[in-house]
């Protein structure tokens, strides 16, 4: 079963909305919906929550310690109460997957996230369980840090919110250890379909064509 849930993001209202933040938005809707408080805990560099699930705790966890250092966050917590990185699911921003889709995955490599660069560092491991939260790719790899500090355009944030939405209805499998479960209920969820693009009258309905990422 899944007994830490963790968010990756960055602290800090200069980064709050921003794409690499998905995983903290992930961990703050749950914790809305169980009714918990984030707290700051020192011991694991973090904001913290708990909750009792039949019996068992379960915590809640955001890093505190800017995204490059994730993991001394998540191994502190782990380590103090014993929970094994088969136990934990880490919630992070995915370029290779669009926004309104999310994939559930156990193991695997970092693929360059800092984030879960550090996780697999301080866990000694990378045999632990992600959900990736699709943000889309700015289609040039130079644009990437770029990309992921930046907020996401209004299209995009709907997207990612309703596919958190969407990924919560599996927490309780999660939770109960029903992994495929889980995976079935993530990954068979269906993205909202887009919107047709907007034509402007005065254009004779011709294309508008593709709409270019904010930069400012």
């Amino acid at each position: 079963m899944i007994k830490l849930f963790v968010g990756l993001g960055n602290p800090g209202p200069e980064y709050e909305a921003t794409r690499h933040n998905a995983g903290f938005w992930w961990v703050e809707a749950l914790a809305r919906d169980w009714k918990l408080s984030l707290v700051p805990e020192r011991s694991y560099h973090g904001l913290v929550a708990r909750a009792n699930v039949n019996g068992q705790s379960v915590w809640l966890l955001e890093p505190q310690t800017f995204m490059n250092l994730s993991g001394k966050s998540v191994g502190a917590l782990a380590r103090f109460f014993k929970i094994a990185p088969d136990e934990i699911l880490v919630v992070h921003d995915e370029l290779d997957v669009p926004p309104g889709q999310a994939k559930l995955k156990f193991g695997g490599s970092h693929a360059g996230h800092n984030g879960l660069r550090d996780v697999h560092a301080q866990l000694g491991t990378g045999d632990y369980w992600r959900l990736r939260l699709g943000i889309g790719h700015p289609g040039v790899k130079s644009e990437v840090i770029n990309w992921v500090l930046k907020k996401p355009l209004k299209e995009q944030r709907e997207a990612i919110e309703d596919a958190i939405a969407r990924t919560l209805g599996a927490v309780p499998a999660l939770v109960a250890g029903e992994m495929e479960k889980a995976t079935m209920q993530i990954h068979t969820s269906k993205p909202p379909r887009p919107k047709p693009p907007r034509r402007d009258p005065e254009e004779g309905g011709g294309s508008t064509g593709g709409v270019a990422p904010a930069t400012s």
